[in-house]
């Protein structure tokens, strides 16, 4: 059968443009022994994605004409596979096409007790995906709350940033979030219920707005943004503060990023800072989805999806990430 896919036509300098991709048709066998066909209905557009485009960086860089990589969710539509039986529901490293082959190895079956009520399927490759792992493993891990302690998380309004203020909220934190503009700010007080945001958008000076909603300092500085922003934070820190460095969406773009210039407080407040990939803690995924889906069960945790349609606009939905489009984790369905 016939395939499309999205692949690698040039490297990216500055911001992605849509003639850095190109649209393929691809010829795919008929599943082999030990395979299944799998076919995409959701990918994900991810600005974690965009240095490898460029060059290594988590992973080795894509290589030109290689299918643009990306968590996916599909359905199993003929198999010779006992892993993965037709008619089932799976999630894997699919890429930018509508359909794949796979031996299983990889791919996850979704567990219908687990994708029920609130926990809608696409969750798999959102808040219970690498943006709901990267809040919960980032924070829980590497942020070492203690309850009453303040936490701040830049990008409060994206995927990651809006998890880790729920998971820090029902952890017993003091919650302040940093987004840009009116809709997302109310979205972070409203829907995340975070005890502040800061619209970064409208301030003068970004560390003196921080220092007006925690006076007594910050604890944790959980960081999607980098740049400026992880600046400020830096000049709030409390003694003994943790900075969890998760996305620098600020400078994936940057010939010559900006980098971090105030770095004496890391002296004389005795910071630290740790920066993850969450795929090191995959054995623990299970155990963390299972929370995670608990939560959202309860009414603990709530996630936003922006879901575009149509798999030409895969290249648009991703370029619009670095421009501030995104309104919670952007999906695009075949």
């Amino acid at each position: 059968m016939t395939a499309q896919r999205w692949v690698l036509a040039a490297r990216p300098d500055g911001v992605p443009r849509l003639s850095d991709f190109r649209p393929e048709m691809l010829d795919l066998p008929p599943p082999g022994d030990g395979e299944a066909l799998i076919r995409i209905t959701h990918a994900s557009v991810d600005p974690g994605m965009r240095g490898r485009l460029t060059g290594d960086s988590y992973a080795p860089a894509l290589g030109l004409d290689e299918t643009i990589e990306s968590a996916g969710i599909g359905e199993v539509v003929a198999s010779r596979c006992a892993r993965l039986p037709e008619g089932a529901l799976v999630t894997g490293g699919f890429g930018w096409t509508t359909h794949a082959i796979s031996d299983g190895r990889g791919v996850q079956v979704l567990d219908p007790a687990l994708f029920r009520g609130r926990v809608r399927p696409t969750a798999a490759i959102g808040v219970l995906g690498v943006p709901g792992l990267t809040a919960y493993f980032g924070l829980g891990d590497l942020g070492r709350p203690k309850g009453g302690e303040t936490l701040l998380v830049s990008s409060a309004a994206g995927p990651v940033g809006a998890t880790a203020l729920q998971i820090g909220r029902e952890l017993g934190l003091k919650t302040i979030g940093i987004a840009g503009g009116g809709p997302k700010r109310n979205y972070v007080l409203e829907e995340v219920r975070a005890n502040a945001c800061i619209d970064y958008k409208a301030q003068n000076d970004l560390t003196e707005a921080i220092r007006r909603e925690a006076p007594e300092g910050i604890d944790i500085f959980f960081d999607n943004v980098g740049g400026a922003q992880l600046d400020a934070a830096i000049l709030n820190m409390k003694p003994g503060g943790r900075i969890v460095i998760s996305g620098q969406v600020s400078e994936y773009n940057q010939e010559t990023p900006r980098g971090i210039r105030w770095v004496t407080p890391f002296i004389t407040k005795r910071l630290s800072m740790s920066g993850l990939v969450v795929y090191d803690y995959r054995k623990r995924f299970p155990e963390a989805q299972a929370r995670l889906a608990a939560w959202i069960e309860s009414g603990a945790i709530s996630y936003r999806e922006e879901i575009i349609d149509g798999f030409a606009e895969l290249p648009r939905a991703f370029i619009g990430l670095f421009g501030g489009e995104n309104f919670g984790r952007r999906l695009v369905k075949m």
